[in-house]
């Protein structure tokens, strides 16, 4: 891992792209514990650069959404080295940070600014099923919840943090995805190669695995090909690359609208196909299939057993991104108008 850390701090260095960030300080893996809790995860330094991004017309399994193949320029970020679990997402989602508070009889009005931020962003509403769906919960990929939702939680992250944390552009996840590779997948062409690296339909025994377990990108990120997709910062648009012409960090904003939104990576119950780091994938309705709720949930997606995400965290955040929330706006029948 030294090593490894090493190469990328040089990239950054002669890239110029380490930002307001001290070279070998700052920009260097770390570990984030979330205030108020003993919940851990790891963060890990993607360096900035310049890749192609989508699939050749001749790869196979190409979607006509991956193209035209066009050149991107990403300034240096770091990126959870896995998935968000569900013991790092029930804190925000099932308020256990408010609940401690109470216990512990913490007066929440002399708190620090940034905590009586956090308290103040809006949480999910209880579920409509038990959302873990029988796979598993500790050390388990968080999933089920709505786009919308994971916008909720990086905000709310960010502010018990004092750090920016959001979600990945769809070109800042494609880029730490490869990894340097130019390659269907970041470990080489070969689908054979899959069981090394990816929790995918021929080998999860039919649900998601715990986080970690396969071997790392070449960037040191677990499970970005397979065990869940993961959610992006971007609208989705078959035509999105030719509506983006800014090489520089481009990005789809999200809009009030619901759906659709970008997933990446595959998941447990995809074929290799999927898994490619081209491969791009829109939320629709049949996510939420089974929500009988009239509207339905603008947090939990009943049918998406298959979807969860990852933080990212810039050096240096891109103007059109600072400050940025979730612009939906919707009433929820338990809790009223969301803000």
């Amino acid at each position: 891992m030294k090593v490894q850390f090493a190469i990328l701090l040089a990239a950054m260095t002669m890239l110029g792209l380490c930002g307001g960030a001290r070279a070998g300080e700052d920009v260097k893996p770390y570990t984030e514990t979330i205030p108020g809790s003993e919940i851990t995860f790891d963060m890990v330094p993607i360096p900035g650069g310049k890749f192609m991004m989508g699939s050749p017309d001749g790869e196979a399994g190409r979607g006509a959404d991956e193209g035209p193949q066009h050149e991107v320029q990403i300034a240096p970020f770091w990126m959870g080295k896995c998935e968000v679990t569900w013991d790092e997402y029930d804190i925000f989602a099932f308020s256990r940070d408010l609940r401690m508070k109470k216990l512990k009889k913490v007066d929440r009005e002399t708190q620090p600014e940034n905590e009586k931020t956090a308290d103040a962003v809006s949480r999910p509403t209880p579920p409509y099923v038990e959302m873990t769906f029988g796979y598993g919960h500790d050390g388990m990929p968080a999933i089920c919840f709505t786009h919308h939702s994971a916008l909720k939680y990086c905000e709310w992250l960010a502010a018990k943090t004092n750090k920016v944390y959001r979600l990945p552009t769809e070109a800042e996840w494609e880029y730490a995805c490869r990894a340097g590779t130019t390659t269907i997948y970041s470990f080489g062409a070969d689908a054979k190669d899959l069981d090394a690296n990816a929790w995918f339909a021929d080998n999860s025994n039919k649900k998601p695995q715990p986080v970690g377990k396969k071997k790392a990108n070449p960037w040191g990120l677990h499970d970005m090909h397979g065990n869940v997709a993961e959610w992006c910062l971007d609208l989705y648009a078959k035509d999105a690359y030719t509506k983006l012409t800014e090489k520089l960090g481009p990005v789809l904003l999200p809009t009030a609208d619901e759906y659709p939104y970008v997933c990446r990576g595959g998941s447990w119950q995809d074929k290799p196909e999927k898994l490619r780091s081209a491969c791009r994938v829109g939320s629709t309705l049949a996510f939420s299939q089974r929500d009988p709720q009239l509207p339905q949930s603008i947090w939990w997606h009943t049918d998406a057993q298959f979807v969860g995400f990852r933080v990212v965290r810039p050096v240096e955040e891109q103007a059109n991104l600072k400050g940025f929330k979730s612009p939906i706006k919707k009433v929820d029948l338990k809790m009223g108008p969301e803000n």
